[in-house]
């Protein structure tokens, strides 16, 4: 993510978990790890019996490569989208037998009794043998919503429905300069059609005849991009920094309604706090800027619609939107029990969108908490459940597979 968000008076049945670890390396490489394992504790371990020893047993039958599988069928209901079932799924490994960093592949479906339905993956691959980084971001969404015009001073009143399908296409290659530092170049494709709303005077729907036009808009561009992560597991870091500078120029040649330049910059670290702890205090910002042409309306920066769907909690996706986007959150992590099975986070965020810089600028803030379950104690993935609250009455729940950043 990938996350499921079930807007205000929501609430969630989890009726499953499955957690299949499937170990495929050298015995030396799960032995080594023992002593920091031993005292762990995931759902495999709470399921344990034959079912365990089975997956335990096939360890050793492949070797050269390590697999950890993490599945979470959930169901709910929200006053949006009704009763809601997704599947979430994880899959961290190894790409050379354990001595470098995870890599990690999410894929995640989700349908609702309005029969809304949408399909989101993303891959996070590093081919170290090659000094290749593979960062990918593909997304298929079918279902109505609202959208509240363009500013940080919109209220849940100038909403208006909209219903849209959509592609996101992203995939771009890294070439390792030194260590832990990348460039790279890739391919982003922005695709809206069947585009339908409500024509309810006000300042959404001014906003969105001025940006957009007819029943469907392209943004299609190459991008240029600079990375630097010294991160050893981007599901659930445990230190280090991430940095990320993406340059995008969306072409009328490759397709794009128009030309038009964006920036974006993700910054983020990681630190033990206290130092002597497991605890986890972590910083996140997010910037994304319009530097000339002006982006179609549903592909303007907007909360909740960067790569993972992670960017404030607290509001539904497409809360805010503008042409340019300052977002900051603040995470604190912590064990609740001594063998890891279970973990807590406090969180807060400031996020504020604007056209431009001579605007009045409101800052919006959201904050929660949540609980952490350990799923697979050997990829470090956690199933994250908070709930967050923003400014109007604004609240909701969120679940994700793996850390929100």
């Amino acid at each position: 993510m990938n996350k499921v968000i079930l807007k205000s008076f929501g609430y969630t049945l989890l009726f499953l978990f499955l957690n299949c670890t499937l170990l495929a390396g050298q015995q030396k490489l799960v032995t080594n790890k023992d002593s920091l394992l031993r005292n762990s504790k995931d759902i495999v371990d709470i399921l344990d019996g034959g079912f365990k020893r089975i997956l335990n047993k096939d360890t050793l039958k492949n070797k050269g490569k390590v697999t950890f599988f993490s599945i979470l069928p959930v169901v709910g209901y929200s006053l949006q989208s009704g009763l809601t079932g997704a599947i979430i799924t994880n899959t961290s490994f190894y790409t050379d037998g354990g001595k470098s960093r995870f890599s990690n592949l999410l894929l995640n479906s989700y349908y609702s009794q309005y029969h809304q339905y949408w399909f989101t993956a993303n891959s996070n691959i590093f081919l170290e043998k090659y000094k290749i980084h593979l960062v990918g971001d593909s997304r298929y969404y079918n279902f109505p919503t609202q959208t509240f015009g363009l500013g940080s001073t919109t209220t849940l009143d100038d909403g208006i429905n909209i219903k849209y399908s959509y592609l996101r296409i992203s995939q771009i290659i890294f070439w390792e300069l030194s260590s832990n530092i990348f460039a790279g170049a890739g391919y982003n494709l922005d695709s809206h059609w069947d585009v339908n709303f409500d024509a309810i005077p006000g300042n959404a729907l001014e906003d969105l005849k001025r940006l957009h036009q007819g029943s469907r808009s392209v943004s299609s561009g190459i991008s240029l991009n600079l990375l630097y992560d010294s991160r050893r597991n981007s599901v659930n870091p445990q230190g280090g920094n991430y940095v990320n500078l993406q340059y995008r120029p969306n072409l009328e040649l490759l397709g794009s309604n128009s030309d038009w330049q964006s920036l974006l910059i993700d910054l983020r670290h990681y630190t033990k706090f206290p130092a002597s702890s497991g605890n986890i205090l972590s910083f996140w910002n997010y910037y994304n800027f319009t530097l000339n042409g002006i982006p179609p309306y549903l592909d303007t920066p907007s909360i909740g619609w960067d790569s993972f769907s992670n960017t404030g909690r607290g509001y539904v996706p497409g809360r805010y939107t503008d042409r340019n986007l300052i977002y900051i959150e603040t995470e604190y992590r912590y064990g609740i029990t001594r063998d890891g099975l279970l973990g807590g986070v406090v969180f807060g965020n400031l996020e504020n969108l604007f056209d431009k810089w001579s605007d009045k600028h409101r800052i919006i803030p959201g904050y929660g908490v949540g609980v952490r379950i350990k799923m697979n104690k050997h990829s470090g993935t956690n199933l994250g459940i908070d709930y967050g609250f923003g400014v109007g009455g604004s609240h909701g729940l969120f679940f994700n597979l793996g850390e929100i950043f």
